[in-house]
């Protein structure tokens, strides 16, 4: 079975369905996939952080793990994780972002305007775009100050992580476009549906 490639800097979005298995590929090292994910059904129901920390009862997501809706239903579980560093505390990098923390760099729309451009074909507007469950981030948080920092992903060409769908969706995948969450480079993100 083939990868998909998505192009550094971009996005993309697609159905995937329950039992089928997401396989999100850093191919080079040192990048970041932002992933969202919607109820097929119903857009309204999305993936959230605080309802996985909650039940999860972890920051630190990784094999074992599953990630929660808005609802409270399972929406992905991690079954395999070959990178085991992941960031769901950030929200995808926007045009804000970029004239926020990068003022000597062109403004571009980041995760969040590629997320944005991909989803409105399934009736997700903006608004409705939550935080991401950041594939490969590496953002360390402080157990004293609890102040974070964005770091360069440990990932390594050909890590993966392998997410079971419990529940027929939307995902929104991104190849990520911020400076300080990939080490100062862009590169591209590669996925497989497995059946």
């Amino acid at each position: 079975m083939s990868a998909i490639r998505i192009a550094p800097r971009s996005g993309t979005a697609f159905e995937l369905r329950k039992g089928e298995v997401l396989k999100v590929i850093d191919p080079e090292g040192v990048q970041v996939s932002d992933l969202l994910a919607f109820a097929l059904d119903d857009t309204g129901e999305v993936i959230s952080n605080g309802r996985t920390f909650d039940y999860e009862e972890t920051i630190k997501l990784s094999m074992g793990n599953q990630l929660w809706s808005n609802r409270s239903n399972v929406m992905l579980s991690i079954i395999e994780d070959t990178a085991g560093c992941h960031d769901f505390l950030l929200t995808p990098c926007s045009e804000a972002t970029f004239r926020h923390f990068y003022p000597e760099h062109p403004v571009h729309r980041g995760c969040f305007g590629n997320l944005a451009k991909a989803l409105a074909k399934y009736g997700v507007s903006e608004d409705a775009i939550p935080t991401a469950f950041n594939l490969f981030m590496n953002v360390p948080v402080d157990a004293k100050s609890g102040r974070l920092s964005v770091e360069p992903p440990s990932s390594k060409p050909g890590d993966f992580i392998r997410m079971r769908a419990e529940m027929d969706m939307v995902i929104g995948l991104t190849a990520c476009s911020a400076y300080a969450s990939n080490g100062g480079s862009f590169k591209p993100i590669d996925y497989i549906i497995e059946g």
